[in-house]
């Protein structure tokens, strides 16, 4: 394939759609409602779709992974955020060196899991 890619743009669930809007953008993504049941939630080039949606199997399945430049100052401030003391559901994973690099979690409030992670070597 010849073309170049510009973005990959992974669609997400919610349990409670309004709570999870209001939880990415208190994480410090840009919401851009499509429709009523559907918003894209942007950061820099980064971005994801957001839909009222829940499928308990797929959305407690579903997984991302956010790299980051320096994840030990990103788990400063996602911490800092205080996201654990507005959203009772959600869990947060302190950083974790492993031979490929380092990584820290976040399960939001639908139970989709974050990795937030950096490689050593690429």
């Amino acid at each position: 394939m010849n073309q170049k890619i510009k973005s990959l743009r992974p669609f997400i669930g919610s349990k409670d759609f309004a709570e999870s809007r209001a939880f990415y953008t208190d994480l410090g993504f840009e919401e851009n409602i499509l429709e009523p049941k559907l918003s894209v939630f942007k950061k820099g080039e980064f971005a994801f779709y957001l839909q009222d949606y829940y499928a308990k199997e797929w959305v407690e399945n579903t997984m991302l992974f956010l790299e980051v430049e320096n994840t030990d100052l990103f788990w400063d401030e996602l911490v800092s955020l205080k996201l654990n003391e507005k959203y009772d559901s959600i869990k947060l994973v302190p950083t974790r060196t492993m031979d490929w690099g380092k990584e820290c979690f976040m399960i939001d409030p639908a139970g989709i899991l974050w990795h937030f992670g950096e490689f050593f070597n690429k």
